[in-house]
């Protein structure tokens, strides 16, 4: 792993600019976001400041608990989607809402949700396989579940029902692309981790497991 970390920072990276876009995607669908980011998005359009802003806010308070309980788990990948992934999903979403007209069809709708599944599922995939660092909201279900008998699931899900709960309370939308997120992108991450990111990271399936990147 130690030997490949040039190719897994790249990963990450990359990962985390790709993430951006899948989050513009799913908002451009108006079928929900992932349950974090709808919460950003609610409570932005709540308030009437970025999304981006609130995005790195948030996360800030995610972090205390981080730096607090799984210290381990900070890394550089922690520092590029705690402060990078709000903005790039600002601009992509302003790049493509500028250069295309919005979907306003059902059809057209489920289809930009579609690929932003996709995008979203492979994006994931390079910043986890990458091991370097977990993002503040990230590391709340791992934490939980390395503190709680509960397993890793159910803490996810307990953490992602909190947000879409709070995302629902300010207003925002909540749809098929929310529940999709929370429960549908494991097998399309597995694929993307077994045939493109453990390639782009130059780590074998084995290392990948070892690491708990692949779960």
């Amino acid at each position: 792993m130690q030997k490949n970390i040039i190719r897994r920072f790249v990963c990450m990276c990359a990962g985390n600019v790709i993430m951006g876009l899948g989050v513009a995607l799913f908002k451009l669908s108006l079928m929900g976001n992932d349950p974090c980011n709808a919460m950003h998005m609610a409570i932005a359009d709540k308030i009437g400041v970025p999304f981006f802003i609130v995005s790195i806010a948030v996360s800030s308070v995610w972090f205390i608990a981080e730096f607090l309980f799984g210290r381990k788990y900070i890394g550089a990948g922690t520092l590029v989607n705690w402060f990078g992934v709000g903005y790039i999903a600002t601009f992509f979403h302003n790049l493509i809402t500028g250069s295309f007209a919005v979907p306003s069809e059902l059809l057209p709708r489920l289809i930009v949700m579609a690929v932003g599944v996709l995008v979203l599922s492979l994006s994931v995939s390079m910043y986890q396989t990458a091991d370097m660092g977990i993002s503040p909201y990230d590391s709340l279900s791992v934490i939980l579940a390395d503190r709680l008998p509960v397993p890793y699931f159910w803490c996810r899900i307990a953490t992602d029902v909190f947000c879409t709960v709070v995302a629902f309370a300010f207003g925002g939308i909540i749809g098929l692309g929310t529940l999709l997120c929370a429960l549908g992108l494991g097998p399309f991450i597995a694929f993307f981790n077994r045939h493109v990111s453990e390639k782009l990271c130059g780590i074998s399936s084995e290392a990948a497991r070892e690491t708990g990147s692949c779960s």
